[in-house]
């Protein structure tokens, strides 16, 4: 059975890509097949995982959204990349921003990824979809074909008062298209553990979240080696093993895994 797993928050900067690569490469790690989905234009997710130039990638999600738009036959394979570390990954490029407003005119415009994604799904454990820090028509799709959501929050006040939103969407979409849809967990990143202000960061989301939504125990700690893994392709586990973000991730892989 696979589950499938959308990383979202519609603020920008909250190490969704980061988050979304390193908990796939985890769950690959621990003996899952994995396939990663960019839903992303700017194709974050794609170049961390070392495709540098996606405008130039010739089929993408953009392409296999578009043919079940235009009714025509899918051939997922077409687009999948594999990655050196065990995973698979639908890439993203530019293409996906111009096809977010030909969706406005489709019928059932919500369900085109679901669409797409129910042709491979079999041959998966998990299936991590990266989101664009928006709530357009592209997070709905994401959304709708999801079993549950995990969203990544900087540990800073803003934007820990913007995730209401994100909630109150959430609990939209599951209401009127999935009523499968939950929360995987709230997770805090880039959290500066010698700070009393991380640390009353982390106290008002577990006060003000956890009654209705499980907050991760797991803390991404700010590291400069986790941003630096994008320019390099890997994930963390690989590019800085023994550092605190790389434990940090392997214990939130097995958050994910226990459920």
């Amino acid at each position: 059975m696979c589950k499938v797993i959308t990383i979202s928050n519609s603020k920008g900067g909250t190490a969704k890509s980061t988050t979304a690569v390193n908990l796939g490469i985890g769950l690959a790690r621990e003996g899952k097949r994995v396939l990663l989905v960019d839903n992303d234009p700017q194709g974050s997710m794609t170049i961390s995982l070392g495709f540098a130039e996606p405008d130039d990638i010739e089929v993408t999600l953009a392409s296999l959204m578009s043919r079940v738009v235009n009714e025509e036959e899918i051939h997922i394979e077409e687009a999948i990349l594999h990655h050196e570390e065990g995973v698979d990954l639908i890439p993203a490029n530019i293409e996906l921003s111009a096809l977010e407003v030909s969706l406005v005119n489709v019928m059932s415009r919500e369900l085109i990824l679901k669409n797409v994604l129910s042709e491979i799904e079999g041959s998966y454990d998990y299936i991590i979809i990266d989101c664009l820090p928006s709530l357009g028509m592209l997070t709905i799709n994401a959304l709708a074909c999801a079993d549950s959501v995990l969203i990544p929050v900087q540990a800073a006040y803003l934007p820990v008062k913007g995730l209401q939103q994100l909630i109150k969407t959430i609990g939209r979409v599951k209401r009127q298209l999935n009523p499968r849809l939950s929360i995987e967990g709230i997770l805090l990143t880039m959290v500066d553990n010698r700070t009393n202000y991380a640390k009353e960061i982390s106290k008002l989301v577990y006060e003000t979240y956890s009654t209705d939504v499980k907050v991760f125990e797991t803390k991404i700690p700010l590291s400069v080696r986790t941003a630096e893994t994008s320019l390099e392709g890997r994930s963390i586990y690989k590019y800085d093993p023994k550092g605190k973000a790389s434990e940090a991730y392997r214990i939130l892989t097995k958050e994910v895994l226990n459920g």
